[in-house]
């Protein structure tokens, strides 16, 4: 059985003492908590503060994007060996915002797939479609293409030591979320495409839903068979909403959450 995951993913959010109230808050209402691994990333700035805060409670931390290069002349980028220097764990990879705001194509993201995994990182691809592609019938070929620029790239192997997320761009930060319908059936697609190159890894593979995760849908989604749990965007702010999303995602049998 796949263990559920929940990664927060502050996005240009925080600031020392709000960073503060938020961790501590989340510590003592996740404490204990079985079936779900928990992960914040935070701004590049705030590592240090998320790893002095998290270290030993059982919340991992990550990072919102990487470098695809290892060292060099390039201002004002970073690493993954610098983010392995503060224990990072999670690196997010071609979240939408970069892709759509930043111009990262599918080579960028794959480049940057690599870059986390030979760092020691669990990259957290991030796939999707607009909602032009959506309402064009193109869902799958879209997700398709930014999944086969990484295993092209990287190889199938790779996939064993990371994760996915499915960010449907028309529901983030809209209010909109997938149905359950919707995302069990893009789910479905991501697992059986990587199964076409290896069944194994793609039957242990965590795939989480990332467009809009609320407390009101957590516990519906993560029910679904192909759901892993969640990339929280706005939510995750918030310690009494992400801490619900949290246990919501666990299976009932697991943690005793109705």
């Amino acid at each position: 059985m796949r263990t559920k995951l929940v990664i927060g993913n502050w996005k240009m959010h925080g600031s020392f003492a709000d960073n503060e109230v938020l961790l501590t808050a989340l510590v003592a209402q996740v404490k204990g908590l079985a079936g779900v691994t928990v992960g914040v990333c935070p701004p590049f700035i705030y590592l240090p503060q998320a790893q002095s805060l998290l270290r030993g409670t059982g919340i991992e931390w990550g990072a919102q994007n990487l470098s695809q290069r290892r060292n060099g002349a390039y201002t004002g980028e970073v690493s993954g060996q610098m983010l392995t220097d503060f224990g990072c764990r999670y690196v997010i990879v071609g979240h939408s915002e970069r892709r759509a705001l930043y111009g990262e194509d599918d080579a960028v993201v794959a480049d940057k797939f690599i870059a986390a995994a030979n760092a020691a990182l669990t990259p957290v691809l991030c796939v999707g479609e607009t909602l032009e592609e959506r309402q064009a019938g193109s869902t799958e070929d879209v997700i398709a293409r930014q999944l086969d620029a990484v295993v092209y790239s990287a190889g199938i192997a790779s996939f064993a030591g990371a994760v996915i997320a499915y960010e449907p761009v028309w529901a983030i930060g809209t209010g909109q979320t997938a149905t359950p319908e919707e995302a069990q059936a893009v789910h479905h697609f991501i697992r059986n495409r990587l199964k076409g190159h290896d069944r194994s890894i793609a039957e242990q593979l965590l795939i989480l839903y990332g467009g809009s995760v609320k407390v009101a849908n957590a516990a519906q989604l993560c029910t679904l068979p192909d759901v892993d749990g969640g990339l929280v965007g706005g939510a995750s702010l918030s310690a009494d909403e992400f801490a619900s999303i949290c246990r919501n995602a666990v299976p009932t049998h697991i943690s005793g959450v109705q």
